[in-house]
């Protein structure tokens, strides 16, 4: 690929708003992701009772155990969901940029 159609790549308005869109999710996902775990790990680190608290009376599970199961599930659904916006609108821009590539 030459120099000349790489700056007409970068320059197609559909190829930034590409860039910017997904750079944008990545960001806000990423940052859901960084507060959800180190909030579970502060709160192991600086009050473990609260997750070492039985679930009821007999319990031998603590609320550790379902807490820590959301967050894994939390990082599924973040998946999911930068799944469907990547295999939708993402790779809708993605073929626009292609065709424009093909055109130069």
């Amino acid at each position: 690929m030459n120099k000349e159609l790489v700056e007409k790549i970068k320059a197609n308005p559909d190829y930034q708003e590409l860039v910017s869109k997904k750079n944008a999710l990545a960001v806000k996902l990423s940052i859901a992701m960084l507060v959800v775990y180190f909030t579970f790990i502060l709160t192991i680190a600086f009050n473990p009772s609260v997750l070492g608290t039985p679930l009821s009376t007999n319990s031998v599970t603590t609320i550790g155990i379902p807490v820590g199961i959301a967050i894994i599930v939390f990082a599924f659904i973040l998946t999911g969901i930068y799944t469907v916006r990547a295999n939708g609108e993402f790779d809708d821009l993605a073929n626009k940029v292609k065709q424009a590539a093909k055109d130069y």
